[in-house]
């Protein structure tokens, strides 16, 4: 992840519409960066009157914590506090309040036993930072036996995305696929990306791009009854829940993140800030 340092020095403040205070820096990840000024009316006033409460979109923070304090010293306050980020973004702090719409975890901040793992799930498993997946690789993340395991176990600790997390071990869930599986990446699955502003849907889409696949009225109208109820028990401004069917037709929550985060898979940026800012006003 890039630092702090560097993602201050390309900071940029604009008002959009007259609404919303966004906090941008260019990521070079076309899933990601948004070009708010190609789309909306913006404004950078030099002078401000009181604090500018704002969503970042600026890249994963390597330390939210730090970035909060850093923005709030220049008059610049985001949307959601430290303890808000760790609810949408941290397994361990988002699970207890959605341990019935998701796979059953368990987590470690040391490397686990392997007894640890038997003794609570059978094979296969399904391993994750308690943040992320290292680009969704399959050998890091669908664990077949105790021997994949051991090998995951010793590849995580030089893995430059998972090193630094804590290990969640989730119950494997056998989901509707939409592509052929691979050896080398998750299987894609029928699972959607969908933002919530204050507990309200602004964006669904296609989480795995370049796949063709979209819900019925009927499939749309129980994934967004699951994902509505996560965002309402997560309880913040800017949330994305990502959720998927199994092959039997349940829907899951399969994770939640910060939307200030997020890319934005399969959804239209554009369709979707429009749909904040017609909220907000």
């Amino acid at each position: 992840m890039p630092s702090n340092m560097a993602e201050e020095q390309t900071l940029d403040l604009a008002l959009v519409e007259d609404t919303l205070w966004v906090a941008t820096a260019p990521t070079g990840m076309p899933v990601y960066d948004f070009d708010f000024e190609a789309f909306f009316p913006c404004r950078h006033p030099f002078h401000r009157e009181g604090m500018a409460i704002a969503v970042a979109r600026m890249g994963a923070a390597n330390d939210y914590e730090q970035r909060y304090r850093q923005l709030l010293a220049k008059g610049i306050q985001l949307v959601h506090t430290p303890a808000e980020y760790q609810r949408t973004s941290l397994l361990p702090v988002w699970y207890p309040l959605l341990a019935d719409l998701t796979p059953r975890s368990i987590w470690f901040d040391r490397r686990p036993q392997l007894e640890d793992i038997t003794r609570n799930f059978a094979w296969p498993v399904f391993l994750k930072g308690a943040r992320q997946t290292s680009k969704h690789q399959r050998r890091l993340s669908i664990i077949a036996n105790s021997e994949e395991f051991l090998r995951a176990m010793d590849e995580w600790e030089a893995d430059p995305i998972l090193w630094w997390q804590d290990i969640v071990c989730r119950e494997y869930i056998n989901l509707r696929p939409v592509a052929d599986p691979s050896d080398h990446v998750i299987p894609p699955a029928f699972e959607f990306r969908t933002f919530w502003w204050n507990s309200q849907c602004v964006g669904c889409g296609p989480y795995w791009t370049g796949y063709h696949y979209a819900m019925t009225r009927e499939e749309e109208s129980a994934a967004m009854a699951v994902a509505g109820e996560a965002a309402r028990r997560i309880n913040v401004t800017f949330l994305v829940v990502d959720i998927a069917q199994t092959r039997e037709g349940q829907w899951i929550v399969i994770e939640c993140n910060d939307g200030q985060d997020s890319g934005y898979a399969g959804i239209p940026p554009f369709l979707m800030w429009r749909r904040v800012l017609d909220i907000i006003k």
